[in-house]
């Protein structure tokens, strides 16, 4: 692994595979969160099988957060690589606005405004919940969840947040599937396909978690 990582084109691989892996996570997290908005019990159910299922708690748990964890240290790594590259380069070969997006450039910037909102999102699900199954060891009430999702959108301040937050991940994820797929080296015919159906996802997926967030403030 190690070796891997020491190469250029192996970081950008690793960076790319531990992306396609949270993209996959988030079109779960949405499915299951969606059902909120039409069946309380439904969303108890999924809830309830996730926060008490060994396989989830216990083998696919540690491996999000640590592909969380990965993801954005080796983002962060491969940034501070760039911009040194850059400043080894000439301006004018580097005009910033003639040779790549806005986005592609400030990678980095909505990186740390996600990774804020991933530890607000753990303050508010995550840390609560550990503390009520292993710290407080409390009795478990399968028909909680739905109660505690709602409590979380009252403040308006925190609807804000998560709105504010998910336009930064569809920023992020629009750039974010196009160089994954130049890393993976998908073939030229198939890049249309991916980068359209890229481009629905960056926008549906935030959408989705955004009207949640909203649907539960106003119907609390």
């Amino acid at each position: 692994m190690s070796g891997i990582l020491n190469s250029s084109i192996g970081r950008k691989i690793a960076m790319a595979l531990s992306a396609l892996f949270l993209i996959f996570f988030l079109i779960i997290h949405l499915a299951v969160n969606i059902t909120s908005l039409f069946s309380a019990d439904l969303f108890n159910e999924l809830s309830h099988f996730m926060g008490t299922n060994p396989l989830v708690q216990f083998a696919l748990q540690p491996v999000l957060v640590f592909g969380v964890i990965f993801h954005f240290v080796l983002g962060f790594v491969l940034e501070v690589r760039n911009r040194k590259a850059v400043g080894t380069i000439s301006y004018k070969k580097n005009n910033g606005a003639a040779n790549s997006t806005w986005m592609s450039r400030n990678m980095i910037y909505s990186g740390l405004a996600i990774l804020a909102f991933i530890v607000l999102h753990f303050i508010d699900f995550w840390v609560p919940e550990i503390n009520h199954k292993y710290i407080e060891v409390l009795p478990e009430d399968p028909t909680r969840y739905f109660g505690e999702l709602q409590h979380k959108f009252v403040p308006v301040w925190r609807v804000i947040a998560y709105i504010v937050a998910f336009i930064f991940l569809s920023l992020h994820l629009m750039h974010g599937f196009t160089s994954s797929l130049q890393s993976m080296g998908v073939a030229s015919s198939r890049k249309k396909f991916f980068k359209n159906f890229g481009l629905a996802y960056s926008i549906i997926i935030p959408l989705g978690f955004i009207i949640i967030a909203l649907f539960h403030h106003f119907n609390h």
